[in-house]
């Protein structure tokens, strides 16, 4: 059985560990030494990702989170209000994802203590670090090691009971437009603004929304090197993201064509590099590992719902792999934002979640 107060005691020490992509070591040493104490033999890497296996009789299964959170997330100060934890206001609270990791630490003790009478198969334990700058940590595993076929990710947006069926596949664009300088009050018909062809060619391309598959979008624009001077350069970095790959080729293309045909006119020159982050995975209820998911949750009395989501996590990465990991909801609300919050009843569902799946 859950220990809630247990569970809620090791949520709280996780948050209130500082813990950015890429400053995760203290929170690591916390994993590893947590499940020491269960009598298992953890293996932190470099990146301080965490992996172990509980032993257990079967198939193993894997069970994923990630330590680390987004900015601003240094001195949380959570508080716990009836059946809801938050921060005090300043920063994250930190349930993306301390919440899976917590969850996944309650449900190995509550295996560890039962297996005489309550049998389980083995399960493989992977808690990673910088997964919000890019899935670094989960790209460092050596996946070769592992031997589950299937497994979960705690890392979703949704109650408990929800399953991210759909994932994108997402690209990085960084665009490099070389204009050319001149004085901007002597001489600017002589230069030529990268930043101009910038702005045109942005203008020009669709992006946002593009269709029921693809998003695409330029956040950060960089150029110039004094307000009297006609831009020399300009850099763009931006993204596309697609359920579809040839969606998402159609659109780089697209792009790509808007900036040349720009740059052409003016007489600039541009370059454009483009990253895959990570591919999609796309999985239906008749997936062994969807359906596994799901009479776990039938058992805990949580309803199923198959969701598309347009982000990534660690889950892609293991997918790539060949080990089919579905991300479930773990009930956090308002992650990315001061105002983030963890019902403690979800909380507690997700370990029952872990528990469930062990032991069918």
């Amino acid at each position: 059985m859950i220990n809630s107060s247990r569970l809620v005691n090791t949520f709280l020490d996780l948050v209130r560990i500082d813990s950015p992509a890429g400053g995760e070591k203290d929170a690591a040493e916390f994993v590893a030494a947590y499940l020491r104490a269960l009598g298992l033999n953890p293996k932190t890497d470099k990146l301080h990702n965490v992996t172990a296996t509980l032993p257990g009789k079967g198939e193993p299964f894997l069970v994923n989170a990630h330590l680390d959170s987004v900015a601003p997330c240094l001195g949380v100060k959570p508080r716990v209000a009836g059946e809801m934890i938050r921060s005090d206001g300043t920063t994250v609270l930190g349930a993306d994802d301390r919440a899976g990791v917590a969850a996944i630490l309650e449900a190995l003790s509550v295996l560890s203590q039962d297996a005489p009478r309550a049998p389980h198969r083995p399960v493989e334990i992977v808690i990673t670090t910088q997964e919000e700058i890019g899935l670094f940590g989960a790209r460092a595993v050596d996946c070769a090691r592992l031997k589950s076929k299937i497994g979960v990710c705690l890392d979703a947006y949704g109650k408990v009971g929800t399953l991210v069926t759909q994932s994108p596949t997402h690209d990085t664009l960084d665009v490099k437009i070389t204009g050319k300088p001149a004085h901007s009050g002597i001489e600017p018909e002589k230069g030529v603004s990268a930043i101009v062809v910038a702005a045109q060619a942005l203008a020009a391309m669709p992006l946002g929304r593009v269709d029921a598959d693809t998003t695409a979008n330029f956040g950060i624009v960089h150029g110039g090197i004094a307000r009297n001077i006609v831009a020399p350069e300009c850099t763009l970095q931006g993204e596309v993201r697609s359920q579809r790959v040839t969606k998402l080729v159609r659109q780089e293309k697209t792009i790509l064509r808007a900036l040349a045909h720009v740059a052409k006119q003016h007489g600039a020159q541009v370059e454009m590099r483009v990253t895959r982050m990570y591919n999609q995975f796309r999985f239906t209820r008749r997936d062994e590992v969807v359906r596994q998911v799901s009479l776990a949750l039938g058992r805990i009395g949580c309803a199923v719902s198959l969701e598309a989501s347009g982000g990534g996590s660690d889950a892609n990465i293991f997918n790539a792999q060949g080990i089919a990991v579905v991300p479930v909801g773990v009930g956090f609300e308002k992650i990315h934002t001061t105002e983030e919050f963890m019902p403690i009843h979800e909380l507690v569902k997700s370990a029952q979640l872990v528990v469930e799946l062990a032991r069918l």
